[in-house]
C-alpha cells in the first residue's frame, strides 16, 4: 500500500499518465510540436515529461547565434593546439579566446589579435537578447506575468556590464572578460587586485549578501516544503488558495524556529528579489570599478571601512597622494 509518509527526497514517486500538452497559445509561423517522452532521470529532479517543444523564430535565431559563438570560440581554441583534438581535450581548461590588447582601444583589431573575440561576442550578445525576447513573448502568449523575463534581465545586466558597458566607458575592449575556464578565473582575481581588493566595494558586499541570502532562502524553503510533502505541501497553489495542514504545520514551524512566517506566496517574492539583487548590485559594483573608484581599499580606508596601512617603517607615503 502507498504510504506518503515514507516518501522523501531519495524515494520520489514518478507517476506516468497521458501526456500533458498544455493550453493552446499563439505560436506564429512555427507550429508547436506534439511529441513528448518521459525520462526517468529527469523525473528525479523535475517533471519526467519532456516536450512538447516550441522554439519559434526567436528561439531558432537565438540558438543559431549562440551556436555560432560556441563554434567560433571552439575553433580558435582548437587552432591554438595545432588542430590536435587530443591536446584540445587535455589543455581545455587552459585554452582561452582573449579580448584585444589595450593598444587597440575601441577599434576593431586584426582577427588573430582579438577580432575573433569581438565577432563572437556580437553573436553571443544577440543570442542572449533574442532568448530574453523569447522568454518575454512566451510569457505574454501564455497569459502569465513577465517575472521570469525580468529576473533573466538582471543577469543580462551583469553580463552587459562585464562585456560591453564597462569596456565602452573605459575606452578599451581589453577590459572585457576572456572566454576560457582558467583565464576567466585569472581575470577575476587580477581584476580585484588591480583595483585594490573588490571585497571593499560596497556593492560587491551587497551582491555577496544577496547571493548567500538567496541560497539560504531557497534551501530553507525547499526544506520546509519537503518536510510537509507528506501532507501535500508541494501542491503550493492549492495550499495558497485553500490552506491545509501542510501550510499550517509549516507556518507553525517557522514561527517557533524563526520568529515569523513567510507564506506559500511571499517566500517566492523574497527569493525572487534576493536573486535579482545579486546580479543587479554586482553589476553596479563592477561598473563603478575603474570608472569612478580606482582603488577600493583606499576608498574603504577613507570611509572607515578598512584599516589603514600600518606605519611600520615610518614615513610611509600613500601612492594615491
Amino acid at each position: 500500500m502507498f504510504k506518503p509518509e515514507y516518501q522523501n527526497i531519495f524515494t520520489q514517486v514518478q507517476v506516468h499518465g497521458p501526456a500533458d500538452l498544455g493550453v493552446d497559445v499563439e505560436t506564429g509561423i512555427w507550429e508547436r510540436g506534439e511529441k513528448t517522452w518521459t525520462s526517468y532521470w529527469m523525473g528525479k529532479i523535475g517533471d519526467a515529461q519532456i516536450g512538447p517543444l516550441y522554439l519559434g523564430s526567436l528561439g531558432v535565431a537565438s540558438i543559431m547565434c549562440g551556436a555560432t559563438w560556441f563554434v567560433m570560440v571552439g575553433l580558435n581554441m582548437l587552432a591554438q593546439v595545432g588542430w590536435d583534438p587530443v591536446e584540445f581535450i587535455r589543455q581545455l581548461f587552459w585554452l582561452s579566446l582573449d579580448p584585444p590588447a589595450p593598444k587597440y582601444g575601441l577599434s576593431f583589431p586584426p582577427m588573430a589579435e582579438g577580432g575573433w573575440y569581438l565577432l563572437s561576442s556580437m553573436f553571443l550578445l544577440v543570442s542572449v537578447l533574442l532568448w530574453w525576447a523569447r522568454v518575454y513573448t512566451r510569457a505574454k502568449a501564455h497569459g502569465m506575468g513577465t517575472h521570469v523575463a525580468w529576473a533573466f534581465a538582471s543577469a543580462i545586466w551583469l553580463f552587459l556590464v562585464l562585456g560591453l558597458i564597462r569596456p565602452l566607458l573605459m575606452g578599451s575592449w581589453s577590459e572585457a572578460v576572456p572566454y576560457g575556464i582558467f583565464s576567466h578565473l585569472d581575470w577575476t582575481s587580477a581584476f580585484s587586485i588591480r583595483y585594490g581588493n573588490l571585497f571593499y566595494n560596497p556593492f560587491h558586499m551587497l551582491s555577496i549578501a544577496f547571493l548567500y541570502g538567496s541560497a539560504l532562502l531557497f534551501a530553507m524553503h525547499a526544506g520546509t516544503i519537503l518536510a510537509v510533502s507528506r501532507y501535500g505541501g508541494e501542491r503550493e497553489i492549492e495550499q495558497i488558495v485553500d490552506r491545509g495542514t501542510a501550510s499550517e504545520r509549516a507556518a507553525l514551524f517557522w514561527r517557533w524556529t524563526m520568529g515569523f512566517n513567510a507564506t506559500m506566496e511571499s517566500i517566492h517574492r523574497w527569493a525572487f528579489w534576493f536573486a535579482i539583487f545579486t546580479t543587479l548590485t554586482g553589476g553596479i559594483g563592477i561598473l563603478l570599478t575603474g570608472t569612478v573608484v580606482d582603488n577600493w581599499y583606499l576608498w574603504g580606508v577613507k570611509h572607515g571601512i578598512a584599516p589603514p596601512y600600518p606605519d611600520v617603517f615610518g614615513g610611509t607615503v600613500d601612492p594615491m597622494n
